[in-house]
C-alpha cells in the first residue's frame, strides 16, 4: 500500500520532514516498517499551501506528483529545499492494481481541497461502477485516474466533504460497505485518510474488519518541549504545530501516539483532537 505524512503548524520548508528525519518519509519509500510492503517505489506526490499572512479566505494548494519512486526523484528534492508551507500533504505510493501514472499519484486536488489515502477498496473491480454511479455529475468531470483512492474523495466531495468533512467520510464508509455487502465482498473498506481545506486538516483510520493501516498523531509541542529540552527544532516551531504519519518518522520518546481504531484526528486554529468516528465505530 502507500506512506503518507500530514503537516500543520509553523511554515517549515517542506524538505524538514520528507528528507532530514532519522526515518524520514524518502526513507519510508524504501524501508518502510510498519506497511504492508517494505518499498514503496510506485510514484510520490506533495501538495502544499502557500504561507499567505491574510488566510481569511481559503488558498488554492500547489500539488507536485510524479510517477517515479521518491528516493530518485530529483524535481522533489529541489521543490522540498525551496517551498515553505504551513499546512501540507506528502504520499508515497505503493499501486493496489491500478497504473503507475500521474493521474493515480497522491495527492488530489479539487479547488482547496486535498485528499491522500492509504488502503484499499477490496473487491473494487466489481464496486468500481456502484461506486461511480454515485460521484455528483457536476464534480464527475474531475475524476482523472483509475485509483480507488481519488473515487473515494469524490464520493466524499458528492456527500457533503465541503459541509462537514467528518460526516462525509462516514457517509462514504457506509455507501462503500453498503456496496461491498450487495456483491459479496465482506471486509471492503482499509484506509488510513487525510483531506484538508487549507486552514482545517483532517486525518481518519477506519477498515470494515477493525484492523486499520498504522497512523500516529505527534504530541502536543508543549509537552515535547519539557520532555526533551535539548532539542532545538522544539523551539523554533509554534505550539499548535502538529503531524500526522502512517509511521513515526524517528524514535524520539513520547513524540508520537496512535490515533485509535475508528477514530479521527483533528487540527485547526492552533490546537489538536481526536474524536471517534462514532456512527461506524464497532
Amino acid at each position: 500500500m502507500c506512506r503518507w505524512l500530514a503537516y500543520s503548524g509553523s511554515p517549515i520548508a517542506l524538505a524538514e520532514l520528507l528528507y532530514k528525519p532519522q526515518h524520514s518519509l524518502i526513507d519510508q519509500s524504501r524501508h518502510a516498517r510498519m506497511g504492508v510492503e517494505t518499498t514503496n517505489g510506485d510514484g510520490c506526490g506533495v501538495g502544499w499551501y502557500p504561507d499567505l499572512a491574510d488566510r481569511a479566505s481559503p488558498a488554492e494548494p500547489a500539488v507536485f506528483r510524479a510517477t517515479g519512486p521518491a528516493w530518485s526523484e530529483r524535481n522533489l528534492l529541489e521543490l522540498a529545499r525551496c517551498v515553505r508551507s504551513p499546512l501540507f500533504l506528502a504520499h508515497i505510493r505503493a499501486s493496489t492494481g491500478t497504473a503507475v501514472q500521474q493521474s493515480n499519484c497522491h495527492p488530489f486536488r479539487y479547488g482547496h481541497w486535498l485528499w491522500m489515502h492509504n488502503g484499499a477498496i477490496h473487491g473494487f473491480p466489481e464496486l468500481k461502477r456502484d461506486l461511480a454511479l454515485l460521484i455528483d455529475p457536476s464534480l464527475y468531470p474531475y475524476v482523472e485516474g483509475s485509483t480507488d483512492s481519488e473515487l473515494m474523495f469524490y464520493l466524499a466531495l458528492s456527500l457533503g466533504l465541503r459541509d462537514d468533512a467528518p460526516r462525509a467520510v462516514e457517509r462514504m464508509i457506509r455507501t462503500i460497505e453498503e456496496a461491498g455487502q450487495r456483491h459479496g465482498v465482506p471486509a471492503p473498506l482499509q484506509m488510513t485518510v487525510a483531506v484538508s481545506d487549507g486552514s482545517r486538516l483532517w486525518a481518519f483510520r477506519y477498515s470494515t474488519e477493525h484492523r486499520s493501516r498504522s497512523l500516529f498523531f505527534s504530541t502536543d509541542v508543549r509537552t515535547l518541549r519539557t520532555l526533551h529540552p535539548e532539542v532545538a527544532a522544539l523551539k523554533e516551531v509554534a505550539d499548535g504545530t502538529r503531524i500526522v504519519v502512517s509511521e513515526p518518522l524517528g524514535d524520539l520518546e513520547g513524540a508520537w501516539h496512535e490515533v485509535p481504531e475508528s477514530s479521527y484526528a483533528y487540527v485547526a486554529d492552533g490546537h489538536g483532537e481526536l474524536h471517534p468516528l462514532s456512527s461506524v465505530a464497532a
